[in-house]
């Protein structure tokens, strides 16, 4: 399965039509990012019902900005468009294929609850 390159035109729409997006913030000089690459194309393979997607932060600031970007690469999973992991640094294979699979077996009902508690929370406090 082949990356997907995400900009700020197409990112609403790619989280908000599919249920699990990985997202690798990645720039073309940056060496860890390159190494990582070719793991984050292998693991994408095995998940066909995931996207895995790109955003090249020299190209798309904004975006990188909008996540608060602060290094490269930072892998972040969306899940039923809640932001469910983000984390700095490449993973190995076994690692990425560890963090799908837990990522995948989430119970979104629990998290929705959780977000709309918090939500509720911040409410009530401003």
């Amino acid at each position: 399965m082949a990356t997907t390159e995400l900009t700020t035109e197409n990112f609403e729409e790619v989280v908000s039509t599919n249920d699990l997006v990985l997202i690798d913030f990645w720039a073309a000089w940056c060496g860890p990012c390159r190494s990582f690459a070719p793991t984050y194309e292998k693991v994408s393979g095995l998940y066909p019902d995931a996207v895995f997607a790109k955003v090249d932060t020299e190209a798309q600031q904004a975006l990188a900005a909008s996540f608060n970007i602060m290094s490269i690469p930072t892998l972040m999973i969306i899940r039923e468009q809640v932001v469910i992991f983000s984390q700095a640094g490449a993973l190995p294979e076994s690692a990425l294929v560890d963090l799908v699979e837990k990522a995948s077996a989430l119970d979104m009902q629990e998290i929705h609850r959780q977000v709309a508690q918090e939500q509720a929370a911040q409410a009530t406090s401003s």
